[in-house]
């Protein structure tokens, strides 16, 4: 008859302390499992084979987790049988023990209060070892300190992840959270439930950005993909003082301040470089900027950045500094360190579903910017489709919202499409999938020149009076008013209205003013 090996007793430091554990109450949670029909359902999600501190009901409890996952009854036969599959009968001292471990239980009243003790055992070793090992890595010089912090966060976050139990939630609370909710957008000036973008025709879409949601906008490169995230933080965080988080792995913080710089002063980028300023540009950014000076918009420019790193800053970001919403440029360039993986497509889709389940979990909005497969360029029609999303179909399927940027001046190299309505400088911003509401296309003005993004009728009304000042300056300087024709400056007052070619001069990614 096979005997019950002894546990052997670790001590975790040199006070010769014990690891917290009650071995009692596992062999009571053991037997009750292999007695009661459903006590496995009601411990299975407080419990896992790792919670037993003796190696003998870590392997009797596996056997009772392989039992329950196949959907087979467990019993004090069917776990002894199990046990022999496994190959762990004997060293868990045979059937006899398996029967000693049922005849120990009384009553299965308390089953859920025993599994938490347990479960709260598992929980302290851990801490206990978690902190031993933060403790000797401290010692050694050669580690890095921050690295140490960060990596000592994450853990700390995972430990404490793992131990939240979400609860089922009867239908009234809810629904009065739901209510709570449209009334505040109700009682909102713009109408909107979610953070205010900026762009009317976008939150009128979707009514603001929601929290809790995984938002992607796509597009192949040169589209604008930067330049359209710059110019909603600038909207959001400079004009209704939200507070923003971008992460730019792509570009650093100075690079990406001026080209914030460049559209918030209506200066050119090259300008911005060069600092060949004019007097008047001057004067426009000293006092265009000091609107920047002191908006909530917060920066990191860490490289490689992977998932465990932009989860422990935001954690402290949205702890500290109140920000509403995360920006990320852009999705591929990230990492899914610690973690392995068959291909690259396997890392694509785990970073995206760890974006999705941090946005459920600081309930905010993140917004990750990703590449476009070249397959929109063999297209004759370039649009496109949530099938060119780079790398990894998984994006598609975790974000709630997918939008797509496309200009189709870019692919025209015209000022017209072939109806004779004007596109320059038009965008489209293509909503293609919108898990709780529509989708569509919002029609957006760009402007290349300031790496701005503008509202459609807003960006044609600075178009008119530029044109109407323009022809000022031609019949000045020719002083020959039978030259400019005699609708010059009604014949564009639509935004379907074509530009004169002598208009288009500064080329075909720039507009005149």
């Amino acid at each position: 008859m096979a005997k019950k090996p002894e546990i052997k007793q670790i001590l975790t430091d040199a006070t010769g302390k014990l690891p917290p554990r009650d071995t009692e109450l596992e062999e009571i949670v053991l037997g009750t499992c292999m007695l009661e029909k459903d006590a496995y359902m009601n411990v299975c999600d407080i419990l896992v084979p790792d919670s037993f501190y003796d190696p003998v009901n870590k392997k009797i409890f596996e056997a009772i987790t392989t039992l329950g996952l196949n959907q087979r009854p467990i019993d004090m036969m069917t776990v002894t049988e199990q046990l022999r599959r496994d190959g762990t009968l004997e060293e868990v001292g045979g059937a006899v023990h398996i029967a000693e471990l049922t005849a120990r239980v009384y009553s299965s009243a308390n089953l859920e209060f025993h599994a938490s003790i347990v479960a709260q055992k598992y929980l302290a070793r851990r801490l206990i070892t978690f902190a031993v090992d933060v403790e000797t890595k401290a010692y050694d010089e050669s580690n890095d300190i921050e690295d140490l912090l960060q990596d000592t966060e994450s853990q700390l976050f995972d430990i404490s992840q793992n131990q939240l139990k979400r609860e089922v939630t009867q239908i009234d609370p809810v629904i009065n959270m739901a209510l709570e909710q449209i009334q505040n957008a109700a009682n909102n000036e713009s109408g909107l439930s979610g953070l205010q973008t900026g762009y009317r025709d976008l939150d009128k879409m979707t009514s603001g950005w929601q929290n809790s949601d995984l938002i992607i906008i796509a597009a192949r490169p040169a589209m604008g993909k930067t330049a359209f995230v710059l110019s909603m933080a600038k909207n959001m965080a400079v004009d209704y003082n939200v507070p923003i988080a971008i992460f730019t792995l792509e570009m650093s913080n100075v690079q990406l301040i001026k080209r914030l710089i460049s559209n918030v002063a209506s200066l050119e980028g090259e300008k911005i470089k060069s600092g060949r300023l004019s007097a008047e540009e001057e004067d426009r950014l000293n006092s265009r900027i000091r609107t920047v000076y002191g908006a909530p918009l917060y920066l990191d420019e860490t490289p490689g950045l992977s998932i465990s790193e932009l989860r422990t800053k935001a954690r402290r970001l949205v702890r500290e500094k109140g920000v509403k919403m995360i920006m990320i440029d852009y999705l591929q360039l990230m990492n899914a360190t610690g973690q392995k993986h068959g291909s690259r497509e396997q890392e694509v889709s785990t970073i995206s579903r760890s974006l999705k389940a941090l946005a459920k979990e600081l309930d905010i909005p993140i917004i990750a910017l990703s590449q476009l497969n070249r397959s929109t360029e063999n297209r004759e029609d370039k649009r496109p489709v949530l099938s060119d999303l780079r790398e990894s179909g998984a994006i598609e399927q975790d974000a709630d919202i997918v939008c797509f940027i496309h200009r189709p001046e870019y692919y025209t190299r015209a000022t017209q499409d072939g109806e004779g309505n004007n596109i320059k400088g038009l965008a489209y911003l293509i909503v293609a999938k919108h898990r709780s509401g529509g989708v569509g296309d919002v029609k957006l003005h760009f402007v290349s020149k300031f790496a701005k993004f503008e509202n459609w009728e807003e960006g044609y009304e600075v178009l008119q009076e530029t044109l109407s000042e323009n022809r000022l300056k031609i019949e000045s300087r020719m002083n020959r008013s039978d030259d400019i024709p005699g609708d010059f400056g009604n014949s564009f007052g639509s935004p379907n209205s074509p530009l004169p070619d002598n208009m288009m001069a500064q080329g075909n990614d720039e507009v005149p003013f």
